[in-house]
């Protein structure tokens, strides 16, 4: 799905407008009416609603809204926050509408009156995703009283006072936080990223029949990563196909005390789908790596020896990082498989940690090669950041300066490709944030690349794979007591998902 930023939203409503074509009105009674459909699957006929509008568009959507929940009996007032008599035509035939309704009239907003006592929910309809500066003065009053109020809160398209991308220079406490926002269309570029979670709360998108052509025809940096958008082809098997088909992958992982980031690691690579899996070993953990999975072959070194690698030309890629530590021999080893090895790689944890520290190693990285940073090591990488939307931009200097596909991890992780693009993810949950499940990823990853996918397509896919997973395995193991493992018995079922 393309992300657009607000100044092209605007822009696609006007080319939906003109092109449907439909008038703005009938455009806004439409998407309205997709909002107010959704507000009664999240509140209770008992409820005493609050609707709160400004003077633009967005308090047309929640006049809307108001009327047609006042038509089915529900108990709303609508408040006019007052903050400016000058409404948009929209507005002004929306209020009309509602206000030769018998049973309803607007009110001017009264700053200290604590009305907002009275009711059970509030829609925010205050401002729209136009904003360009922080909110001041009596509308940052108000929205202060609102949060002080501790209601639920529903916002239509966008919480008041946040902007649809960078919010590097907001004001946080003039920001609405709201328990859930209703977006038309699109989700904005603000919600996926972490600080904004206190405002935005659960967002759902809701389709209001933007042009199809506008979508297509306009260009952005900006996806959201849905399983129509990834590449399913290598789903499809050959009767005659056989291990040698699917490619070999090394992995690099894991050392004394961290084993089960090398098991993880192996076996989610085992699970995509490869051929065949090598685990580069030290002598003293090839035991439990051979025990633990029969399927994975193994290389050893010994780590009093002269530090041997394998023929490096029988591998398609290899991935490397987790648990290997900060040691010479690890570094030695990093070092060697740099060396030897001209194509895509992936490069995660210590592997990663080892390069921060020895920023030489960045002339050896193979181009297109991919990198899986959590956040502490991907801020070791590329420095610190002010704010998460400054960190997407940092990182994608970086994915460009080396010609590199660059994953930030969390809700709604974000492959940065080197010619500038974000790719944020939709699968996923919070029970995920637990030990190994970026051994996990690797694994998948390393698999999905050895099998012939392009970078692009390895990483992106095995992200959308990997969270696909793990929401499988909540279903059944919950999101509390979710663990690595789970991810990884919950591959199978992940990629079925994908074929059907």
């Amino acid at each position: 799905m393309k992300l657009f930023t607000a100044d092209s939203v605007r822009q696609a409503d006007a080319f939906t407008i003109l092109n449907e074509p439909i008038s703005s009105i009938d455009l806004m009674e439409r998407a309205a009416t997709e909002a107010y459909l959704r507000i009664l699957k999240l509140i209770k006929k008992e409820d005493k609603i609050l609707v709160l509008v400004g003077p633009g568009n967005n308090g047309g959507d929640g006049l809307v809204v108001a009327r047609l929940l006042l038509e089915n009996r529900f108990n709303v007032d609508v408040i006019d926050v007052g903050i400016s008599e000058n409404y948009t035509p929209d507005f002004q035939i929306n209020r009309d509408r509602l206000e030769n309704m018998k049973s309803s009239s607007i009110e001017q907003y009264r700053i200290g009156s604590d009305i907002l006592s009275d009711y059970t929910v509030i829609v925010d309809a205050m401002l729209g995703s136009g904003l360009s500066r922080p909110i001041e003065g009596m509308l940052a009053q108000i929205v202060h009283e609102v949060n002080r109020s501790e209601k639920r809160v529903i916002a239509i398209d966008i919480p008041t006072g946040l902007m649809g991308e960078n919010n590097a220079e907001n004001v946080r406490e003039n920001i609405v936080k709201a328990e859930y926002t209703l977006t038309f269309q699109f989700p904005k570029l603000s919600f996926l990223l972490p600080e904004n979670e206190a405002f935005v709360g659960q967002f759902i998108t809701l389709n209001i029949g933007i042009h199809e052509d506008y979508i297509e025809q306009t260009q952005t940096q900006y996806f959201l990563t849905e399983k129509q958008d990834l590449d399913l082809q290598f789903l499809k098997r050959k009767s005659f196909s056989h291990k040698g088909t699917y490619g070999h992958a090394l992995i690099y992982a894991g050392s004394e005390g961290k084993m089960g980031a090398s098991i993880l690691a192996t076996e989610a690579c085992l699970r995509s789908g490869i051929g065949l899996t090598t685990a580069l070993l030290s002598v003293s953990n090839n035991f439990i790596m051979q025990t633990a999975l029969p399927e994975a072959m193994t290389f050893i070194f010994n780590e009093e020896d002269q530090i041997q690698i394998p023929d490096l030309s029988v591998f398609s890629t290899i991935g490397l990082g987790p648990g290997i530590g900060k040691t010479t021999i690890a570094l030695e080893l990093l070092t060697k498989l740099l060396e030897d090895f001209s194509q895509p790689m992936v490069f995660d944890a210590d592997a990663i940690n080892l390069i921060a520290e020895h920023p030489k190693l960045l002339k050896k990285i193979p181009k297109h090669s991919i990198f899986t940073p959590h956040p502490k090591e991907l801020e070791r990488l590329i420095g610190k950041s002010p704010d998460h939307y400054t960190r997407l931009f940092q990182t994608a200097e970086f994915a460009k300066k080396f010609e590199v596909y660059m994953l930030i991890k969390g809700a709604y992780s974000v492959v940065i490709t080197p010619n500038g693009t974000f790719h944020f993810n939709s699968t996923g949950n919070p029970g995920m944030a637990t030990a190994g499940s970026g051994d996990v990823l690797t694994g998948i990853v390393t698999g999905l690349l050895a099998q012939g996918l392009s970078p692009f397509n390895a990483l992106r896919t095995g992200v959308f794979v990997h969270g696909l997973a793990g929401d499988l395995a909540k279903k059944k193991k919950g999101e509390l007591s979710l663990i690595a493992s789970d991810i990884v018995d919950a591959l199978g079922h992940a990629f079925v998902k994908l074929k059907n």
